[in-house]
């Protein structure tokens, strides 16, 4: 143990931790930080018999992450977001001097493949709320957030959510109607068995109110018609939805920081076209998958 290292518990460390993070992150992206980081306290009180950051070493990292894989039974994916918060952690005890501060880069994470991840390919409930936190205060009544609050309060495909005109939200009751249109390029999967009314809640309602008065694009397609969500050259494209949730989803968006341990300013999913090589991100169907689950 270094002698320049001050002597702090491991819950201490925490709150130390978690007073740094308050003001960068979402308060559900710090309840989450939290969790984690308690897990790992008590592991350090119960399991390593640590009562002081600075006996925490190399073995007792792996030895942790072994436990967690093995008696918590952590799938992978999991276990990755576990490890990648305990190293942020350590890093913050290193600038109080707690620990060494070459102790974070011991954090090994592991591994994981796209099989591995396919039960996971979802957008979780708090990622959700943190997200729609995020874009209500920063970019609030963006074509983004209307497209993610419409997916995840009505469950609705891309597909229906392209096809709405303006005139399918009726702001008095609060609802939005979706209808069938082939012949003008707004077809539903299942075609008129999809036709439904939507009763939404007064919060959608008014940000869509506000996004049709100062952020929607004013134009009509080529049908004639007045599509609610828009580009400069018309209707939303299903691509351009895609790409949208792409984009949004990916964790250094809303919380500027990355689970996968990758240097934002020098990773290439940063770039919106390639922003479905974030491991974190989730594509539109991701999205509805993860509200039907909620539900």
């Amino acid at each position: 143990m270094s002698e320049d290292l001050r002597p702090v518990p491991p819950e201490t460390a925490k709150d130390i931790y978690l007073e740094q993070r308050r003001d960068e992150v979402s308060d559900q992206t710090l309840q989450s930080h939290r969790y984690r980081i308690e897990q790992f306290v008590e592991w350090c009180q119960e399991v390593g018999e640590i009562d002081n950051m600075n006996e925490v070493s190399g073995l007792d990292i792996h030895n942790y992450r072994v436990y967690r894989r093995e008696e918590d039974e952590l799938k992978a994916v999991t276990l990755q977001g576990q490890l990648s918060t305990l190293r942020q952690f350590l890093r913050v005890c290193a600038s109080v001097d707690a620990v060494d501060e070459e102790l974070a880069n011991k954090v090994l994470l592991p591994t994981v493949k796209k099989s591995e991840r396919s039960d996971d390919e979802k957008l979780e409930a708090d990622r959700a709320q943190a997200l729609l936190e995020y874009l209500g205060n920063y970019d609030y009544a963006s074509r983004e957030h209307v497209i993610l609050l419409l997916m995840w309060y009505t469950s609705m495909r891309r597909g229906g959510v392209r096809t709405l005109d303006v005139e399918d939200f009726d702001r008095d009751e609060p609802a939005l109607e979706i209808r069938h249109r082939p012949e003008s390029d707004t077809p539903l999967k299942n075609g008129e068995w999809s036709e439904r009314d939507i009763g939404i809640r007064d919060e959608l309602a008014t940000v869509l109110e506000d996004y049709i008065a100062d952020r929607r694009k004013g134009v009509t397609d080529e049908y004639g018609r007045n599509p609610l969500l828009t580009t400069a050259q018309g209707r939303v494209a299903l691509g351009t939805i895609k790409r949208d949730m792409y984009r949004i989803t990916r964790p250094c968006f809303y919380t500027n920081e990355c689970p996968h341990d990758r240097e934002i300013s020098d990773c290439d999913a940063t770039k919106t076209q390639h922003a479905s090589k974030c491991p974190s991100s989730r594509s539109p169907h991701d999205l509805r998958s993860a509200r039907l689950t909620y539900y």
